[in-house]
């Protein structure tokens, strides 16, 4: 008889632990959001973008570069290569197109993620940061963007332990940037396990020829990243803590702490308005339906 009281105080406790662990998770994930739609007249959808957008930046004049075809684990995605396309959206009709890539780089392995933009203040050359996934690796690609032409040169492909499973990037000279890693382990089982119980374990890393460090961690699937215009401040999305966190940035390109924003919803990509500085961010609503997707009632997003 005690035993089976014992048996039955055990199972119930577990129960309790295990009912509490998928509240917690359903408050992180948002799962029982709903979009309140609120769709503006001068919103279109770029045509010949059929196999998903993951990331988007523009330049001062507007000209925006647009990474497509990402293949991410868990995610429904298409089969076809990735592509780098640019929009220029001074014109009215906002007509994406495909840059020519270079003969000498693997274009059936490209599985570009996030990108970002850096001009070289002393001839205006850009430089085009690619995180890409070849086999769901990880490295980062480096182009020079040809305007003449609508091309772009590879320069460089960078690998480091460190950058073991990158999201997004921001650029902060020719060949340096800081990045973040969506997930503590490598492993693709792991990594599955990290989604469902959400540890505060991902991190930011610096990157440049002279050095690669973790400069700043404890995050909860960190996720977009950019910088201030006067290149003061980092700004990270935090995709499961509904958080925005501010760092400030030091000589030795260290990152302190500054603030946190709280935004009420799953961000992912930023994109800073260089005059204004304000914050765009692409965001979630709810990650439930995006892990479960079902086409007829698909998550949504909003900015």
């Amino acid at each position: 008889m005690g035993k089976l009281v014992f048996i039955s105080i055990v199972v119930a406790v577990v129960a309790v632990l295990i009912g509490v662990r998928i509240i917690n998770i359903s408050k992180r994930y948002l799962a029982f959001r709903e979009v309140t739609l609120n769709h503006l007249p001068n919103c279109v959808a770029l045509k010949n973008l059929d196999h998903g957008t993951e990331d988007i930046t523009i330049l001062g004049h507007g000209l925006a570069f647009i990474s497509t075809g990402l293949k991410y684990p868990g995610v429904p995605s298409g089969d076809v290569p990735g592509k780098i396309y640019t929009v220029d959206l001074n014109d009215p009709l906002l007509r994406p197109v495909e840059l020519r890539m270079p003969r000498n780089f693997d274009l059936e392995s490209f599985n570009p993620h996030g990108i970002s933009i850096y001009i070289d203040p002393s001839d205006d050359a850009v430089f085009l940061f690619v995180v890409n996934h070849p086999q769901h690796k990880s490295q980062v690609e480096l182009f020079k963007y040809v305007e003449e032409n609508r091309s772009l040169i590879h320069l460089k492909t960078i690998k480091h332990e460190l950058l073991h499973s990158v999201n997004d990037i921001v650029a902060v000279g020719p060949e340096s940037f800081y990045a973040t890693n969506d997930h503590y382990f490598t492993n693709e089982i792991l990594k599955s396990l990290e989604i469902y119980l959400l540890p505060p374990w991902t991190n930011v890393v610096y990157y440049s020829p002279k050095e690669v460090k973790v400069v700043s961690d404890g995050y909860t699937f960190a996720n977009g990243i950019n910088v201030s215009p006067d290149q003061k401040y980092i700004y990270v999305a935090a995709i499961f803590d509904h958080h925005v966190h501010v760092l400030e940035r030091k000589e030795d390109n260290s990152l302190v702490p500054v603030k946190s924003v709280a935004v009420g919803s799953l961000c992912d990509n930023i994109e800073v308005e260089p005059e204004t500085g304000d914050l765009w961010m692409g965001c979630h609503p709810n990650a439930r339906k995006i892990f479960l997707f079902d086409p007829k009632d698909p998550p949504g997003s909003e900015v």
